[in-house]
């Protein structure tokens, strides 16, 4: 196989593709990122890369064909503070650079596998890849949404037919919430289930939302994706240069936020030789605790999110999703540095 280009190389979803990658035995990969928060390095640090480039130049490095022959690019560099409120920076890395991108590599033959993101359906009830349902809350999910509808428009039935030449393979993946290892350097973006682990590491408990959005505490339900799944689907559309279109990526079942919660505690309870609990039983002993639901998210805020996954079977792919008990209970033990 030809060059592999990884952009967000250093990042969460980037930095285990290049895992998956090498799990393969291919590591003719040119990593692509900004490592101004250098503490990202930690996420390259054990993998096989050929060479790294500072995102600043890639894109128009890459542009002018100064790489060579890539067989794909799996881009995965972008801002994904859904909290960021400059329209115009988010704009402008997230969807003029994915232009740019898109551009280059139909001029060079090269397939491009993009991170599109769950967020683009945002206040709606359905999750099907379909414009009728997509209303983002935040310019984040429009800044997704924005590309899609360009690859909608440059792509036109090649991505309806979910078909396309080796060359010309586009595929978009509209992450819902993905969970795993090497996601500790997104701060308060990093999974609920990351920041449950730290929470009841130190505080020998977990904190949830409270009721919001006609939800009991704890209750609002999402599509919860382990980091192996995401892998697995990515590498699958890499084996199969004719499938293209935009795809939900996500388990196709939603699931409460209490049942991270008690992933997670019952995970380290295990960790320390201790029994199994019932969710009441966490409740009630002050191992799960609730707090009001913040005045700053409200309207802004996705309470039930799940994966239609037609499309995605309807191109072939029949990868089974882990639930939520056994891929948190999996993630803790990394954490736990039990794996």
């Amino acid at each position: 196989m030809k060059r592999i280009v990884v952009t967000g190389a250093a990042g969460f979803i980037g930095s285990n593709l290049v895992k998956g990658l090498n799990q393969r035995g291919i590591d003719n990969i040119i990593a692509v990122d900004d490592l101004t928060q250098g503490e990202k390095f930690r996420n390259l640090a054990d993998l096989k890369i050929a060479d790294y480039v500072d995102a600043a130049v890639f894109y128009d490095l890459f542009s002018q064909g100064k790489y060579g022959p890539v067989e794909a690019v799996f881009h995965e560099g972008a801002c994904s503070d859904t909290m960021e409120t400059d329209g115009k920076y988010m704009l402008g890395n997230n969807y003029t650079l994915s232009c740019q991108l898109f551009h280059a590599c139909q001029e060079h033959g090269t397939r491009l596998l993009y991170a599109s993101s769950a967020a683009t359906y945002g206040g709606s009830d359905t999750f099907r890849e379909d414009p009728a349902f997509e209303l983002p809350l935040n310019v984040y999910g429009y800044s997704k949404l924005l590309f899609d509808q360009r690859m909608r428009r440059e792509c036109g039935q090649r991505l309806e037919r979910a078909s396309a030449s080796k060359a010309g393979q586009v595929v978009g993946f509209r992450y819902f919430n993905v969970y795993g290892p090497r996601e500790q350097h997104k701060a308060r973006m990093a999974s609920v289930a990351f920041h449950q682990f730290n929470q009841f590491a130190v505080n020998g408990k977990v904190e949830l939302f409270g009721e919001y959005g006609g939800y009991a505490a704890g209750a609002q339900m999402r599509d919860f994706v382990f980091i192996d799944d995401v892998v697995a689907v990515n590498l699958w559309f890499l084996d199969h240069p004719q499938a293209s279109g935009i795809f939900n990526l996500g388990t196709g079942r939603a699931q409460p936020f209490n049942d991270i919660a008690d992933a997670v505690v019952n995970a380290m309870r295990r960790s320390r030789g201790e029994q199994a609990l019932k969710h009441e039983a966490m409740v009630a002993a002050g191992l799960i605790e609730y707090s009001d639901f913040p005045e700053s998210l409200r309207g802004k805020y996705q309470c039930y999110t799940q994966a239609d996954l037609t499309a995605l079977r309807g191109a072939g792919c029949d990868h089974r999703f882990t639930d939520v008990q056994n891929g948190v209970s999996k993630y803790m033990n990394c954490l736990l540095g039990l794996n």
